[in-house]
């Protein structure tokens, strides 16, 4: 059977303390809640960047339409004055007057259809540009609260990192000088069985495994030297005797 130091054995609980309170500390690392609240507000800024995207062209497209709208209605108006205007100079024939009449009715319809055009662009441009403020304003919001929430977890991970650091510096100086072959056994056990390789038998119960020893196998255990290792038989962990181990 494998041995080691009574005391480097009793010392090995100290080290699994530590090493369960770094695992601890990993966890709640892993697990900190604005990990989450980030995750679901990483998936609503994707959502509504999408909404943002398309009322941003949305409202493009009707920008460069309305230019087009006041353009027509622009070149149509400077044809009517210049037409008015050959028109009150005296300075063309009658049947030219009469064509330049004819010519100016034409392009005030032409003119009231397309300023029917522009009304239209127009509002729709403003209900699509009110829509896009609103949606620039909650994706401002979306984030305000993401860089909130990371500020957060940053602060949060500081000071996990400051306490996992202080027990990595107790668990060394705890674990120094301790039998080689015994720490081995300890980090594969450890490995295997969730993070934790070794526990303490009090009263004749395994911390263990939570369960009781057999009459026969504490007996058993009662006889063997202070430096064998014993392992637990239910939770296969380093079984370390105490005083209080009987």
């Amino acid at each position: 059977m494998p041995k080691a130091p009574a005391a480097d054995q009793r010392r090995l609980l100290d080290v699994q303390a530590l090493d369960t309170r770094l695992d601890q500390i990993a966890h709640k690392r892993r697990t900190h809640p604005t990990l989450a609240r980030l995750t679901e507000l990483d998936g609503q800024i994707s959502d509504l960047y999408t909404s943002l995207v398309a009322s941003r062209t949305a409202v493009s497209d009707l920008r460069r339409e309305l230019t087009k709208a006041e353009s027509d209605v622009e070149q149509v108006r400077s044809r009517a004055t210049r037409d008015q205007s050959r028109l009150d100079s005296g300075a063309v024939g009658a049947k030219d007057a009469q064509a330049l009449v004819s010519e100016l009715a034409s392009l005030a319809r032409r003119q009231g259809d397309l300023e029917e055009i522009e009304l239209d662009v127009m509002e729709r441009l403003e209900a699509h540009e009110t829509a896009l403020a609103e949606v620039e304003k909650a994706h401002g919001e979306l984030v305000a609260a993401k860089e909130a929430a990371e500020a957060e977890r940053d602060a949060a991970f500081a000071e996990l990192d400051a306490q996992a650091a202080e027990v990595r510096s107790e668990r060394a100086q705890t674990a120094e000088g301790l039998d080689a072959g015994l720490v081995t056994m300890y980090e594969k056990l450890r490995a295997r069985l969730g993070g934790v390789g070794v526990a303490a038998l009090r009263h004749g119960r395994s911390e263990g495994s939570g369960m009781p020893i057999s009459p026969t196998d504490l007996a058993r255990i009662k006889t063997l030297p202070e430096d064998e290792i014993v392992i637990c038989e239910d939770s296969s962990r380093i079984l370390v005797r105490g005083d209080d181990a009987f």
